[in-house]
């Protein structure tokens, strides 16, 4: 992989808010527990946050970018001052393509997700004015 490819790895089409927040809890060498003891939350936070099952607020955000030592844009979009590429050798370039599948098919099971419930809200609707 060519050195100007290295820096875009971590960016959105690649990964996820997620990826990127456990990427730089790991170079911080902090665990979920000691990252969530730090911000005043519980850690099953931090692992929805990596799991990207919720997003943090904004004063969380900035407290994480300063925690984690990245920029803001970097933890939210992969842009600006972040943690180097990982080392996978020869493999890198395969990983990267993985990875980039992955994050595109997070990001489709999270639409259908929401799809879903905007249907089983209808249903609700639809459901109750049927029934008495």
């Amino acid at each position: 992989m060519a050195e100007n490819d290295m820096e875009h790895w971590y960016a959105d089409g690649v990964a996820t808010f997620g990826d990127r927040l456990e990427a730089a809890r790991a170079a911080a060498q902090l665990s979920q527990k000691d990252l969530a003891m730090r911000l005043g939350v519980r850690d099953s936070t931090v692992k929805a946050w990596e799991a990207d099952e919720w997003e943090p607020r904004a004063n969380r955000m900035q407290m994480l970018a300063g925690m984690l030592n990245v920029s803001m844009g970097w933890l939210m979009a992969g842009v600006g001052e972040g943690i180097p590429a990982p080392h996978y050798g020869a493999a890198a370039p395969k990983v990267q393509v993985t990875m980039a599948e992955l994050s595109r098919l997070r990001q489709q099971l999270q639409a259908l997700g929401q799809e879903v419930a905007l249907v089983e809200r209808r249903l609700a609707a639809e459901l109750h004015e049927v029934l008495p």
